[in-house]
């Protein structure tokens, strides 16, 4: 069994955390972001530093408090660093152009993809092959960055398409004659 909400989180500076009731508000530089927590889950605050209990002694609720923990500390992570994602684009034409909320993207088929950027999330072009996705929702970053994956996949042969910067994709031999 995971012990993730025996480990408190604390609060870096310039954070706010204000608990009413079930539900929390974080807020610092970035923004402001709020959450329900399970009402299995019992939240205490001592100065900078928050704590996570099971309120019942059940197996559900042990990882219930586990869980809020971890998307908790996601939340004032975001509110006071933010998150990104980077990709890179592999391939003859292959090109990504941020423009405002929109993320054009040449990815070897026959029109330009366009891609609709959700609020709170914004992409950056270093260069033509490598795109940055940054917000302070970490879920939404990372669904984002899929989404941006899935329009072209990296294929095994030729390793062709957009991955992950940290990404390793596993190469297969060519068919012999």
């Amino acid at each position: 069994m995971s012990r993730i909400a025996n480990n408190p989180v604390a609060l870096p500076s310039g954070v706010e955390i204000k608990i009413d009731g079930q539900r929390i508000s974080v807020k610092g530089g970035k923004g402001t972001m709020e959450m329900d927590v399970h009402s299995d889950v019992e939240v205490k605050q001592d100065d900078n530093v928050l704590t996570f209990a099971a309120k019942g002694g059940s197996k559900q609720a042990k990882a219930l408090s586990g869980t809020m923990r971890a998307l908790v500390s996601n939340m004032v992570v975001g509110v006071s660093d933010g998150f990104q994602r980077r990709l890179q684009l592999q391939g003859v034409g292959y090109r990504a152009q941020a423009q405002g909320k929109k993320l054009n993207l040449q990815l070897g088929f026959s029109h330009p993809v366009e891609y609709n950027l959700p609020e709170g999330i914004s992409a950056e072009t270093p260069s033509q092959t490598e795109i940055v996705i940054s917000g302070m929702d970490n879920q939404l970053v990372g669904q984002v960055s899929a989404e941006i994956r899935a329009f072209r996949p990296p294929e095994p042969y030729k390793g062709k398409g957009v991955r992950y910067a940290d990404e390793r994709v596993r190469r297969k031999e060519a068919k012999k004659k």
